[in-house]
């Protein structure tokens, strides 16, 4: 689930990013991003954000 938001959010920022700079929307570039954000979020949930159970 965590990959399917990365893209979906991805393609939606790299959109309204690249269309206020007068840029052409480049699919493969968002998907990079998506990539990137995934790795992230999941680091986060696994690694940094993990709480101890008592």
């Amino acid at each position: 689930m965590t990959i399917i938001w990365a893209v979906l959010i991805s393609l939606a920022t790299s959109f309204v990013l690249t269309s206020m700079a007068g840029e052409p929307f480049v699919l493969f570039e968002a998907l990079i991003l998506a990539g990137i954000l995934s790795i992230v979020a999941i680091f986060l949930g696994e690694v940094a954000l993990k709480t101890e159970k008592e």
